[in-house]
């Protein structure tokens, strides 16, 4: 089996100018095809990962699909800015190893998870991300600390049993904050504006939900430090990227608090990974498949979690492609311990052929050959697309 040519498709449609997400599919003389994707859909990289792919598409024409490891060495060492890279190379990189092994799977008539390892769980705990831009009946953004409350009860009433909010976003007044506000030792007026937030959700869900804490390393280590002292006494699963990623920051922050810490989606390898497992500054780990060098790496840098008893939660926040590979993933690592997922807005719904939702905070993996979930007739009609062949 050959690779003869490869799709690049960036999205762009006026229903959401900020949401981009980057897929690729690869075909061979064979008739099989994969699906990939370089998960930067939002905020600024997405041109960026584009390029990238298309870059790294005209290195694999005439390979093996089924020789994975030997692609993904070619693209990391063999293209100069591979070693060690950021976000847009190890983007690139994933996009061509998931659609690498949706052929795979798809040649061997089985689910990734199964040429994985197999099942670990058949089914996987899940949480709803990003309260604090609302959810279903309300929409944000969040600013009062009822309206916390109200949108966390909604979820619960949908069956989640656990939720994440970044309670740090918009100021009394529903202005989105600036680091100028965000950064140093804060005032008491602001502490108190997030603790008032977190204690509506606590009070709202119940001692039984699981609140985790984002910050979106929007904060430094000073205000992440008296943020986490003052929520401490709720009950939080976990603080998510409380500054920056730094092991020695990190670890600075850990010995000053009694919560996990969680980081990862803007950490991009297992050799970047690696010195927050030997100081152990880092709890739970979120790497994203779509920008840490896809599932070959991710699975790799899981197992080397799993040394330092490290728990996993895959970052997930690209199209329904990015959401099955982390599901393929989450299900075969012993260490997994939650997935994210977002409000599934119309528009993400339409990306792909199968549309996978939680039932009672729980998602299963797919069954189908391969990731189980196929780019639609919808992103080809309307994307950028370049062929490369």
């Amino acid at each position: 089996m050959k690779i003869i040519k490869v799709d690049i498709l960036q999205l762009d449609t006026a229903e959401n100018k900020h949401w981009r997400p980057i897929l690729c599919r690869i075909f061979t003389d064979e008739g099989i095809y994969g699906d990939g994707e370089a998960a930067l859909a939002y905020a600024t990289a997405a041109p960026a990962a584009f390029g990238m792919v298309k870059d790294f598409a005209s290195l694999i024409i005439g390979l093996d699909p089924l020789e994975h490891e030997v692609i993904w060495d070619k693209l990391y060492k063999g293209t100069f800015w591979g070693q060690n890279g950021g976000p847009v190379v190890f983007a690139g990189i994933s996009a061509i190893d998931i659609a690498l092994w949706d052929i795979k799977g798809k040649a061997y008539g089985k689910p990734v998870y199964q040429l994985l390892g197999g099942k670990k769980r058949e089914k996987l705990r899940t949480y709803a991300s990003q309260l604090q831009f609302g959810w279903s009946e309300t929409r944000g953004p969040l600013y009062k600390a009822e309206d916390y409350g109200l949108v966390a009860r909604e979820v619960v009433a949908e069956g989640y049993n656990a939720v994440k909010v970044d309670f740090f976003t918009y100021d009394e007044k529903g202005v989105r904050l600036t680091s100028e506000k965000q950064t140093r030792l804060l005032s008491s007026h602001y502490l108190n504006l997030v603790e008032e937030r977190v204690a509506a959700t606590r009070e709202a869900v119940g001692p039984d939900v699981d609140i985790i804490v984002e910050n979106h390393a929007n904060t430094d280590a000073l205000s992440a430090i008296q943020i986490g002292r003052r929520i401490e006494k709720y009950n939080i699963f976990y603080y998510e990227e409380p500054t920056t990623p730094n092991p020695k920051t990190f670890a600075y922050i850990s010995s000053r608090l009694d919560l996990p810490l969680a980081s990862g989606e803007r950490i991009y390898s297992r050799w970047q990974y690696a010195p927050y497992f030997e100081n152990s500054s880092l709890q739970v780990i979120q790497p994203d498949l779509g920008n840490t060098g896809g599932i070959t790496e991710g699975k790799k840098i899981c197992d080397a979690a799993y040394v330092y008893d490290v728990s996993v939660q895959l970052h997930v926040c690209g199209s329904p492609i990015a959401i099955a590979a982390a599901l393929h993933l989450e299900t075969v690592i012993p260490n997994f311990l939650i997935h994210e997922h977002h409000f599934p807005n119309g528009l993400n719904r339409k990306l792909c052929i199968h549309d996978y939702q939680p039932e009672d905070s729980y998602l299963t993996v797919p069954e189908l050959p391969g990731l189980g979930n196929e780019i639609s007739e919808y992103v080809y009609a309307n994307s950028i697309r370049v062929t490369v062949e």
